[in-house]
């Protein structure tokens, strides 16, 4: 499939099916890679004649593919931030800084690849926090990644007060160029070299773990939002449908005439105007909803389809796809006309996006979306497409975390026991207990919950059981019969009773998709009611016992809090509430190959 990019190009949209990783650079063609990044500075008119030294004998080889001259990989923007930059409250207007940030960005990429580049997306946008007038905004980028003909560029925006000298992030974000070919072949990008410090080569393997998910994005999208499962939960998951609102009532269109001054150095639209003018647009539909001027707080993908150049008229238009807990989804998308196209009214489509929005959190005030719902089958289509791709963002963030975490395990002492069963019962209870759980999933006799912070991913599922409570709470506190019935149990061993209602068990379980295999070391406290209407309760958090050290072949792994709680509901039945919660950890027990594993492991807990 043949894709037309920002600056007027096409592109084998198979590029993105690529995931072999960066060409290297063929022996034959090393005497004409100039110099080497080194200690010293290049003076400018030595640079310069290295540049067309090179040229000249790349260009006989390689024809329009181009192998670029290493230099230095860091580019970096300072900017005081005046009125102008600002919005009507005095903070950074983050349409501007989208500006600034696409620009850095590309000027990464242009030193990388020595050419002009186009972009193809930013996206893993996250905003931290925003910046005042009078402040001042820095804005780093580098190419973390070179694979065949793409590249990723990360940026991150920090700021200072001027009364300070600590820098308080702001930003970050992550771009996707191609080089701009002379003719009909795509240009071959060098790989980046001598990543020097932990953070460079650390964000160089995230580089192709976020590539490989951006795709792997695509087919679970599409699995998922056909499901019938799922679709239920377009109508379970409404609270109050009378009073919810319909997104059409949040319709935006608005159109920018492109100007020169609108125009890049290549000619075409700058795509930091575009990302700003999408911006306000999606501003104004979500304030339309709320009231009031939410906070964007993140943007699922810029996409650029195709370009546009000074003289076109481009229509934007927002709309609210759905509404969660404590955030809002915009879509928005750009169509483009020239003269011709504008009369006979056949638009191009040159960009989409997605943005995620948050009212501002004020002391003692709760933020709430109003309820929406749709009325038109496209606006069906985007509800359901908005709670998948929350999923997926979910799924994404606790993936790529690289937050290193103390161990979750407590060691276990037969004198503590007391201490240490309060606290596994009473973190389950409190847990399960939290309000702002979100349907996921819903059906007759099965519902999925999830509940998100900033470091910590919770999924509870509940189920009606046709049995006594009583029946049920004595299945499940004993974890030896666990291989019986569970799948995912391959053996279970009881390491050491405390008394009746405290026992530390050995647990193994099978690979994830050809991961290692996993053992558990859990401390078990159960309880039952101690009056009516109280549950009976299930509690598991991993501890270290000295008599079970890791075992070979096997990869230790952790759990906080996990756990049943069972509801009588009557003499024969009951309600079983599973409730795990997991951390940045989890990632890690299964390991790096296991990554698109855990991608499965949470999205099937979001859609069980």
């Amino acid at each position: 499939m043949i894709q037309s990019l920002q600056n007027g190009f096409t592109l084998d949209n198979h590029y993105l099916r690529d995931l072999k990783g960066p060409v290297p650079v063929p022996t034959q063609y090393a005497p004409s890679l100039g110099v080497h990044r080194g200690s010293c500075p290049v003076e400018p008119h030595k640079d310069q004649e290295i540049q067309r030294h090179r040229s000249a004998q790349a260009a006989p080889l390689l024809g329009s593919c181009c192998v670029q001259t290493p230099a230095p990989m860091d580019v970096q923007m300072c900017q005081s931030i005046q009125p102008c930059h600002a919005d009507h409250q005095g903070d950074l207007s983050a349409g501007q800084l989208l500006k600034w940030m696409d620009t850095i960005a590309c000027l990464a990429a242009e030193r990388h690849a020595g050419m002009a580049c186009v972009t193809l997306s930013m996206d893993d946008i996250q905003f931290e926090e925003t910046g005042r007038v009078g402040q001042v905004i820095t804005i780093k980028s580098k190419v973390n990644r070179a694979f065949t003909t793409s590249m990723e560029v990360g940026i991150r925006v920090s700021v200072q007060d001027v009364r300070e000298h600590v820098e308080r992030l702001v930003c970050v974000a992550y771009s996707t160029f191609v080089g701009k070919p002379a003719g009909p072949q795509k240009v071959l990008l060098r790989p980046v070299e001598d990543l020097c410090s932990a953070e460079e080569q650390l964000q160089h393997s995230l580089a192709s773990e976020r590539r490989r998910l951006r795709l792997y994005n695509e087919q679970t999208f599409n699995s998922l939002l056909p499901s019938k499962s799922f679709q239920r939960v377009g109508v379970c998951s409404r609270r109050d449908p009378l009073s919810a609102v319909s997104t059409e009532f949040t319709r935006v269109e608005s159109i920018e005439l492109v100007l020169p001054p609108h125009a890049n150095h290549h000619g075409n639209t700058f795509g930091g105007q575009i990302m700003a003018w999408m911006e306000n647009a999606a501003t104004v539909a979500a304030s339309r909803l709320c009231g009031c001027f939410p906070s964007l707080r993140s943007v699922d993908m810029f996409r650029f389809r195709g370009p546009s150049s000074v003289g076109d008229r481009l229509v934007f238009k927002a709309v609210v796809n759905n509404t969660f807990n404590n955030s809002i989804e915009v879509g928005v998308r750009v169509e483009a006309y020239n003269c011709e196209e504008w009369t006979a009214n056949k638009p191009r489509h040159i960009n989409s996006a997605f943005l995620i929005y948050q009212l501002a959190n004020t002391p003692g005030d709760v933020p709430a979306f109003p309820q929406v719902t749709y009325t038109t089958q496209d606006g069906e289509r985007r509800y359901l497409s908005a709670i998948v791709r929350k999923r997926i963002r979910m799924a994404r963030k606790h993936i790529l975390s690289c937050k290193e975490e103390a161990p979750l395990s407590v060691p276990w002492d037969k004198s503590n026991q007391v201490y240490l069963g309060y606290n596994n019962v009473a973190a389950l209870t409190v847990l399960a207990g939290k309000q702002d759980w979100e349907a996921s999933s819903i059906s007759d006799r099965v519902a999925v919950y999830v509940h998100e912070e900033v470091e910590l991913l919770c999924v509870q599922v509940q189920m009606e059981v046709m049995s006594s409570a009583l029946h049920a709470f004595t299945l499940l506190a004993d974890l030896t019969l666990r291989p019986l019935w569970d799948k995912h149990y391959l053996s279970c061993e009881e390491v050491e009773r405390a008394d009746e209602e405290e026992t530390v068990y050995h647990i193994k379980c099978p690979p994830i998709n050809g991961g290692k295999s996993r053992d558990f070391v859990f401390l078990l406290s159960k309880r039952q009611p101690c009056k009516d209407g109280d549950p009976y309760v299930v509690a598991l958090r991993s501890v270290t016992v000295t008599t079970v050290p890791p075992v070979e072949g096997f990869l230790r792994s952790e759990a906080k809090c996990a756990g049943f709680l069972i509801h009588s509901l009557g003499l024969n039945s009951c309600k079983v509430r599973q409730t795990h919660q997991h951390t940045d950890c989890l990632r890690h027990s299964l390991g790096p190959p296991c990554s698109l594993a855990l991608y499965d492991f949470v999205l099937a807990f979001s859609f069980a």
